[in-house]
């Protein structure tokens, strides 16, 4: 579906408008009810499935694929929140130059704020401030923290490992330079959705023994694995809205060669989580990824590692962009919100 000739506002309100129909006339319009491994998809989620997936032909250019994730990807995102500064920053050295955006809520204190760091999805492939800008500003908002947003290399120009390497060292400027940003060292929380969780999980492995290490992580619909495809690869598919031709297709541009899927800077499934920080994995239960998201949770558990493990059941991938308007959604949205804000009090308080 191009719908470049359509002004995005127009297309949004268009959107928008389709959503607020009488719940039968949806259900007329997204067809029977969709059960799959004793669950029901939402129904709101199943007209995005029916309307809103990316034509497989749409990955014949990468730069069409990206143009299109930047006029839709956020069309169904949160108002922007008022009151929330949004900062653009340059951490720059001489091995890397990585450009950030800082979303502050002004309620906030000049010093000592817990802070998220975030990293967007796209299969490490698309996506990019725009695309995830609301969703961020909003978790600033619900969590009542600084959510800084980090823009990484993407592939295929910068194939595996380097937007790993260009958040690494985003975590590890923000923590030399956390006076300036005004955060807490040792309350910065990591996180991200889907290749954006793959980072965090990196990230959280990599930099668990250093002087400031993470605080808490939240893996949202993350991508965990990249040597192997999990049984849910097969349940959805298609239909779901994210493809599994689509996932092999950002596989396929990312890595150098299969033999990267086994390294654990590309699959955390198969690295250490022994001491890692707090997390809480949160898996869409319509989505080729959810259960190597839920094989994570476990894994993290197994090791003594306080975590959440939640599956929405009728949701989709990835609802954090869908939660201004799908009321299950924003839902799942606000749970999040209350799982990042609860991950960053102090560990005394941590109800996790």
């Amino acid at each position: 579906m191009n719908f470049d000739i359509i002004p995005k506002s127009v297309l949004s309100a268009i959107t928008r408008t389709l959503l607020k129909l009488p719940k039968p006339v949806l259900r007329m319009v997204a067809g029977k009810p969709i059960l799959v491994d004793s669950q029901e998809l939402d129904l709101y989620c199943q007209l995005v499935c029916k309307f809103g997936t990316f034509p497989e032909s749409l990955l014949d250019s990468v730069a069409d694929y990206r143009a299109e994730y930047e006029l839709t990807g956020d069309l169904l995102g949160h108002t922007p929140a008022a009151d929330v500064e949004c900062i653009p920053i340059s951490l720059e050295s001489a091995e890397a130059n990585v450009a950030c955006e800082m979303h502050r809520p002004k309620n906030l204190p000049a010093k000592q704020c817990p802070v998220l760091i975030y990293y967007h999805g796209g299969g490490h492939v698309i996506g990019s401030f725009n695309t995830h800008r609301k969703a961020c500003r909003q978790l600033a908002v619900e969590a009542n923290c600084i959510v800084i947003a980090v823009d990484y290399r993407l592939a295929p120009e910068h194939k595996f490992p380097a937007g790993i390497e260009d958040s690494l060292f985003a975590y590890d400027e923000i923590v030399k330079r956390y006076d300036d940003f005004g955060i807490n060292p040792d309350r910065i929380a990591i996180g991200g959705d889907s290749a954006g969780a793959n980072i965090a999980a990196v990230v959280a492995q990599q930099r668990k023994a250093v002087k400031h290490p993470p605080y808490f992580q939240l893996l949202i619909v993350p991508w965990l694995d990249m040597s192997q495809q999990s049984n849910s690869y097969s349940l959805f598919s298609h239909g779901c809205q994210l493809e599994k031709y689509t996932m092999e297709w950002y596989t396929k541009h990312y890595l150098n060669t299969p033999e990267d899927g086994s390294n654990v800077l590309a699959s955390p499934l198969l690295g250490d989580v022994k001491d890692v920080c707090p997390a809480a994995v949160l898996v869409a239960g319509f989505d080729p990824l959810r259960d190597e998201g839920l094989a994570y949770g476990e894994q993290l558990k197994h090791a003594g590692i306080d975590t959440t493990v939640k599956c929405f059941t009728g949701q989709i991938h990835p609802y954090m962009n869908f939660a201004g308007f799908l009321p299950s959604s924003r839902l799942a949205f606000e749970e999040t919100a209350r799982l990042l804000k609860e991950g960053l009090e102090p560990r005394a308080k941590n109800k996790l």
